[in-house]
């Protein structure tokens, strides 16, 4: 694997001279703001080798770190990754510039069916690169959930949101991501409303639906859900997909003996989207555009996968992710699971408010 991505960089370099060429005219430094451990070490050993750039690496572990930088400016970054459905206020804001595509070669290997989701928060594909995606859905002990509940319904979002239902695993733990569009988004389908309706009465129904559930829930630990139920913590979560499948490799390395499983909800849920954006005053963007044509490369996205169980897009990769990976269902989904699936829209500020009060008011359980 690692001499096919050295060969990939190679690749890049001899395919794209130009830009490798007008990347020497700046500073040889690129510096990235993203997710913990998104990039491969080695990944970045080898773009360093190939072209000569440093890569300065900051991490962030809540999205209004990043947006706070995007959106004050002078951050000195050359690529941020926000969630999909912020880079239409970025964009909105003046926060990032245009890719230019054409110092982006392999993006023309992207999933078609991905950028169709994509567009819907930026559209034309002008401002955001995927690098990773996911949905939210049910992270299950299957041990522990059968021992309190047979034949549960671990496939629907029942397990979380009906109240009897939730109650049952009050003992071994519940947990949520403390993420209140994407939850509330998620609560809304469930009710068979749009999940981002604006309507103030559905918005509380969807508020009261949570409310119900509150004395089940553990905590809102986005951060410790992995960990938590890779030990045997927690038997149930409502969380990331890539969390889940990391929970049980993690649980495996240990050798004790807990089994993680995730479910994407059978009636619906959001699929999320980690993006590559370019700042407006980033110091060195011929250099972020020649980073993020070379983690698009197949064999560079198919290492990330590998090492972090989030999918990628780019199409050629699919047949260099290892065998369990890309066959799982849950990981890489059929056309069919696509359809049931909606992608986050960014809210108007009079809704947004009501669903942050709504979810201070579920988190904390004050009315």
């Amino acid at each position: 694997m690692r001499s096919l991505a050295l060969l990939a960089a190679s690749m890049l370099c001899l395919s794209a001279a130009s830009l490798c060429g007008a990347a020497a005219a700046e500073d040889k430094i690129v510096n990235i703001y993203f997710w913990y451990d998104y990039v491969p070490a080695d990944t970045i050993t080898e773009f360093e080798k190939q072209t000569g750039i440093k890569v300065v690496y900051d991490t962030f572990d809540s999205v209004d770190m990043l947006t706070t930088k995007a959106l004050t400016g002078g951050s000195g970054y050359d690529i941020i990754m926000p969630g999909a459905a912020l880079v239409g206020q970025y964009a909105k804001a003046g926060a990032i510039q245009k890719l230019d595509k054409a110092k982006i070669p392999n993006a023309g290997g992207l999933n078609p069916d991905i950028m169709a989701f994509l567009a819907r928060q930026d559209p034309g594909n002008v401002y955001a690169l995927p690098y990773a995606y996911g949905t939210t859905g049910i992270m299950y002990n299957p041990a522990k959930v059968a021992a309190r509940m047979k034949d549960a319904p671990v496939d629907s979002l029942d397990m979380i949101f009906k109240p009897e239902i939730a109650a049952k695993f009050q003992d071994c733990g519940i947990a949520m991501v403390d993420s209140p569009e994407g939850v509330m988004s998620v609560a809304l389908n469930y009710l068979g409303f749009d999940p981002f309706s604006t309507d103030e009465a559905e918005l509380r129904k969807a508020g009261a639906l949570l409310a119900a559930i509150k004395p089940y829930i553990r905590h809102f630990k986005s951060g410790s859900i992995m960990s938590e139920l890779a030990a045997g913590d927690l038997c149930l979560a409502l969380g990331w997909s890539g969390d889940a499948i990391g929970a049980n490799a993690r649980a495996a390395d240990s050798k004790n003996g807990v089994d993680v499983r995730y479910s994407v909800p059978r009636e619906g849920t959001e699929i999320f989207f980690d993006v590559m954006t370019v700042p407006v005053d980033a110091p060195h963007p011929e250099n972020a555009h020649a980073l993020m044509n070379f983690l698009m490369a197949p064999q560079v996205s198919a290492r990330f996968t590998n090492a972090t169980l989030y999918p990628n897009a780019v199409q050629a990769a699919t047949p260099l992710v290892d065998e369990t990976v890309r066959d799982n269902p849950n990981i890489y989904f059929s056309k069919d699971m696509l359809k049931r699936l909606f992608a986050a829209q960014p809210r108007d500020p009079k809704s947004l408010r009501l669903v942050t009060r709504l979810w201070t008011s579920f988190v904390t359980g004050t009315n």
